[in-house]
Order: structure tokens, then C-alpha cells, then sequence
């Protein structure tokens, strides 16, 4: 699924990145820990959380997660969107609520990141 068709499921905005609206979302992970998400994120998914300080960027980053949505309506300050447009991380807002927002995604056919981890 695209970055924008991921947009248009979750009725959301894309606020940084507007660039990167083609690449390639492969999974999604769904969290306000950050530690779950450098625990159970992987590559090439879409983080929705509705933590919205700059530490959602840098745990994004780490777990080379390629694109943020802030769910239930939350908007990061201006210096937490600065960040991600310096690092190139696609920002989505939505005003859905986590379980919606992996709800809608998963009845598009996106799954986990950790679903498609390779088996150990």
C-alpha cells in the first residue's frame, strides 16, 4: 500500500514529507510504548501512536520505520515536525483512534511489521 492510499484510509492529512506520498508501506505497528516499537517494528512500516513528542521521530528512525501517524486527533508541536522533515519521515494526522486506524489498515490487507518478519 502507498503512503497516500494509507492516507486516504485513515481520512488523515500528510503534514511533512508530502514528496514521499508514493513509497511503499509494508507493514504497520501500533503503539504508545516506544519500546515495543524498537521491540516489534520493522522495516518499511508505518508507526501510528499517539505520543507526539520528538521521541517518536528518533524511535522511527531507529527501528527504520518510514512514516508516522499521530492517531486520536494529536498534533506534535512545530520543532517534533521540523525534526521529521529533517529526517525525512512522512507525518500523517488522523483523528482516529488506534484500534480504528490498525482496524481500517488491516481490511486493506496491511498486517503487523511483526506478522511479516522473516521465522527464526
Amino acid at each position: 500500500m502507498t503512503l497516500n492510499e494509507v492516507v486516504h484510509v485513515l481520512e488523515g492529512e500528510l503534514v511533512c514529507c508530502a514528496e514521499k506520498d508514493s513509497m511503499e508501506i509494508t507493514g504497520v505497528c501500533a503503539s504508545d510504548l516506544m519500546s515495543d516499537v524498537l521491540a516489534f517494528g520493522t522495516a518499511g512500516s508505518l508507526l501510528i501512536t499517539g505520543l507526539t513528542n520528538a521521541q517518536s521521530v528518533n524511535t522511527a528512525e531507529v527501528a527504520d520505520v518510514v512514516a508516522i501517524a499521530y492517531a486520536r486527533g494529536k498534533r506534535p508541536a512545530d520543532s517534533v515536525l521540523l525534526l521529521a522533515e529533517e529526517k525525512g519521515m512522512p507525518v500523517i494526522l488522523c483523528g482516529l483512534s488506534l484500534y480504528e486506524a490498525c482496524g481500517r489498515l488491516y481490511e486493506h490487507g496491511l498486517v503487523s511489521g511483526s506478522e511479516i518478519r522473516e521465522p527464526q
